[in-house]
């Protein structure tokens, strides 16, 4: 349940950062559900495998590095999807950041709706 939860909710920031920000188009909400799938997606599994890859420019950067693979991943969905369309690298980078801050929001209320005690 939570899982589906989360996934509805992705879908819905992705929604919310389409419509905050004109560099990202997504066309309907089924669109933003696969793109929120997609995305998870090449979070799980292409993430760690770049992470590692570029640990010594991350570690240069302090870290900052990470934010361009996180536009990585959020262009990389928007480039095999047809209904989420990204304008460009730079607004990855924007939408990937501001889908981040929606994400915690996300995971903040997802930690206190399913584990109240």
């Amino acid at each position: 349940m939570k899982l589906i939860v989360k996934w509805l909710l992705s879908a819905a920031a992705l929604l919310a950062v389409a419509y905050l920000y004109s560099g990202v188009e997504v066309k309907t909400f089924s669109a933003a559900l696969i793109a929120a799938f997609v995305i998870g997606l090449f979070n799980m599994i292409l993430r760690p495998v770049l992470v590692v890859l570029t640990l010594p420019v991350t570690v240069i950067t302090l870290g900052l590095f990470l934010f361009v693979i996180n536009a990585l991943m959020f262009w990389a969905a928007a480039g095999v999807l047809d209904g989420f369309h990204v304008s460009g690298f730079g607004a990855a980078l924007l939408g990937s950041l501001i889908y981040s801050v929606f994400g915690l929001v996300i995971d903040s209320a997802i930690e206190r709706l399913f584990f109240k005690q």
